[in-house]
């Protein structure tokens, strides 16, 4: 069978079997599928060999690029041990010793590594432990069912994943199923609801938070928010000092502080964990995504000891936490983010970053010119570009205009996959991506952009 035989059965078989995440498959079906089939560093390569730079690092998980010879080494390594075995009764090494390497890594505090196999389990599981600490704690207090998020938050697709987030269009179908929950007004600085500019507001955005937490802090188990940066909702960092301050009000009113740090840890941010920025820890930390380096669905939840020990008791008491994944600790996993972990430190991936990201910064500033960019946004590797129609008016495109679909499929005829999120045209390369690699996805996308506003131009006239 030929290449392009192969390619054409395959796209066929795709459309006729494989329903797609978060894809509407009437559209999709119209079009020929591209399928990967290998990768590389920093890119990835179809079915005939055409090369595309990764510029979402496969959905923001990719850390090191593609087919790293350390991570992929021990894979095989372990393939000679087990493949795996459960957690459930029995333990395995790759699990134990990653467990300490993160403890070790991880904000003060945290010192108990609960597995599962995905960012949304992760959250679940911290939302699940918030309920059953305050009802097991040395002082119960069994009315702390609520929890606060941030408006336009994304947590994850599970049923609490989705009663934690904020994005309407995940959630409205499901309204019936979910549990009630508070949601705040974001430090959305580019569109603040409160029409005023950092740093003369003085994070006025809390004041809402902390008259919440006056009134119904006896209710509510937990806060949970992305530090430093809100990702799914656009790439929309906090200011300076708004993430110390939600600790501190969280510490006050005695409610857990939960860090969803799916999308934002293991140096995405500049930081192996977002929360560091401000110094801050938090009571439960959820992590997921980059954990294995790309490679294999694992998560995990980290808590504090004294979250950990409202859990023991005698079996009579029923204070076990009953939850569990029976790929929990998975031995394969566990060994790619062990491999994970190593590269950080051999090739000193943090330090290298503190070098690059500030020239990222300025590839970035290319693009401030074109007349579609309202915002460009950055946090580390972590880059969104909100497109307006209106500079001054901030006005956004009507959704069926689909300019952001328009523009991320002229990239990928120019050799760069992006997925944007709207018309919010996203970045997150792998942390491995070199200065040349970053200088060319900030100029594929630019010639996207004025490619595709020149044509609604035209077809507007």
């Amino acid at each position: 069978m030929t290449s392009q035989t192969n390619r054409t059965q395959l796209q066929k078989d795709d459309c006729q079997y494989v329903w797609h995440p978060f894809t509407q498959m009437q559209e999709w079906e119209r079009h020929a599928p591209l399928i990967i089939r290998r990768g590389k560093g920093s890119y990835v390569y179809d079915m005939e060999g055409n090369a595309y730079l990764d510029a979402t690092a496969s959905i923001w998980v990719n850390v090191h690029g593609h087919r790293h010879p350390r991570i992929d080494q021990a894979i095989r390594y372990q393939l000679t041990q087990v493949a795996h075995t459960t957690l459930l009764g029995v333990s395995n090494p790759p699990a134990i010793q990653l467990a300490k390497a993160l403890i070790q890594l991880a904000p003060k505090g945290l010192r108990k590594v609960f597995y599962s196999d995905n960012g949304s389990t992760a959250v679940e599981v911290a939302a699940k432990m918030a309920i059953q600490y305050w009802k097991q704690c040395p002082a119960p207090q069994p009315r702390k069912t609520r929890f606060i998020h941030l408006g336009l938050a994304y947590h994850g697709d599970t049923v609490g994943g989705m009663s934690l987030s904020g994005v309407e269009l995940f959630r409205r179908p499901f309204s019936s199923l979910l549990f009630p929950s508070h949601g705040i007004e974001p430090p959305y600085c580019y569109r603040c609801a409160l029409r005023l500019r950092f740093p003369e507001c003085d994070l006025a955005c809390l004041a809402p938070l902390e008259k919440l937490l006056q009134a119904k802090h006896r209710e509510i188990a937990g806060l949970i928010l992305e530090p430093m940066v809100q990702a799914v909702a656009g790439i929309i960092p906090s200011p300076p000092g708004y993430l110390k301050r939600v600790r501190d009000l969280c510490t006050r009113y005695n409610v857990l502080f939960i860090a969803d740090e799916v999308a934002t840890g293991f140096g995405r941010t500049g930081r192996m964990f977002a929360c560091e920025h401000e110094d801050i820890s938090p009571d439960i930390m959820a992590i997921a995504k980059g954990l294995t380096g790309g490679y294999l669905p694992l998560a995990a939840t980290l808590t504090t000891t004294a979250i950990y020990e409202a859990f023991l008791g005698e079996v009579h008491e029923e204070k076990t936490f009953f939850h569990g994944h029976s790929y929990a600790g998975n031995p394969l996993g566990c060994a790619a983010a062990l491999a994970n972990l190593t590269i950080f430190k051999t090739e000193r991936t943090l330090t290298k970053l503190q070098k690059r990201i500030p020239q990222f910064r300025t590839f970035l500033k290319s693009l401030a010119d074109d007349p579609w960019v309202g915002d460009i946004r950055q946090c580390g590797y972590m880059v969104g570009i909100e497109l307006v129609q209106d500079k001054n008016q901030k006005n956004p495109f009507p959704a069926s205009d689909r300019i952001g679909q328009k523009i991320a499929m002229t990239a990928r005829t120019l050799g760069l996959l992006i997925r944007p999120i709207g018309t919010i045209m996203i970045l997150m390369p792998p942390l491995s991506a070199t200065m040349k690699e970053l200088n060319q996805m900030v100029a594929i996308l630019k010639l996207s952009i004025s490619v595709v506003r020149a044509s609604h131009e035209s077809s507007s006239k």
